[in-house]
């Protein structure tokens, strides 16, 4: 009784084509405004890694404090992870000279090592299982990881491997598309299925933004940081706004 109440009360939102849309919007923003801070402001990646930092810390607290699922608090906080995951892998890759290469093999240890960490101790890393504080730690750990080795992969496809942003995002689009036909046409599990995707639209959301904010002479349209992202946030706010949120409830 009480194992379905806690998984009916998740504080997540339900998965739909809305979810993915946003989720898309929210990383573009993450890689823009995450920019805009490091680059167009000059902190550099150490300062604005920290700045976000304590942004995410406060986003985070007061969503596992909250007592029930909240559309603006949630997004809001995965605003403040993807602009983390940002600023922190551009630290690890640029200043720290680990490369995109190496970082993303760090940050894919760290993701699988989180959500085996996270499947050990309370047996699901199901999204709709996101009602305890216990899950709630884990999961946001979990996105933290996934979106700042998104920004890695992203930079790695579209800068080492040079297939620009328009070849990421079409490599990205794709297997995000047979993600997408592995859901609706084999019986993979959908957990599985359900972070593959968050995964992949993480990336996907660097390039667009690196495309958005990047010089002409770079392959991107040399658009304003501070513009795309206002653009970007006005956005989201008008799909949490007009397009209902309900929270993830088990599947049975």
């Amino acid at each position: 009784m009480t194992a379905t109440l806690e998984r009916a009360a998740a504080k997540v939102p339900e998965v739909t084509l809305a979810f993915w849309l946003i989720k898309i919007a929210a990383t573009t923003l993450g890689e823009t405004a995450g920019d805009a801070v490091s680059m167009s402001m000059n902190l550099g990646y150490l300062a604005a890694t920290g700045v976000f930092a304590a942004i995410m810390v406060v986003a985070v607290t007061a969503q596992i404090r909250a007592p029930r699922f909240s559309p603006f608090l949630y997004w809001g906080t995965i605003i403040a992870t993807t602009t983390l995951g940002t600023t922190l892998a551009d630290f690890a890759d640029r200043s720290l000279g680990i490369g995109y290469p190496g970082g993303s093999l760090l940050l894919l240890s760290l993701l699988i090592g989180s959500l085996a960490a996270w499947r050990w101790t309370l047996g699901t890393v199901a999204v709709d299982s996101v009602s305890s504080p216990r899950s709630e730690i884990f999961y946001w750990v979990t996105i933290m990881f996934s979106q700042t080795l998104g920004t890695a992969l992203g930079d790695w496809t579209a800068d080492t491997a040079g297939l620009g942003y328009l070849g990421g995002m079409a490599i990205f689009t794709v297997l995000l598309a047979l993600v997408a036909a592995a859901y609706w046409r084999t019986n993979i599990s959908r957990t599985a299925l359900f972070w593959a995707a968050f995964v992949l639209t993480r990336p996907l959301g660097a390039v667009v933004g690196d495309f958005l904010d990047k010089p002409l002479n770079a392959g991107g349209l040399d658009l304003s940081r501070f513009g795309a992202s206002a653009v970007l946030l006005a956005f989201i706010v008008a799909c949490v706004v007009f397009i209902p949120q309900r929270p993830a409830t088990a599947r049975h």
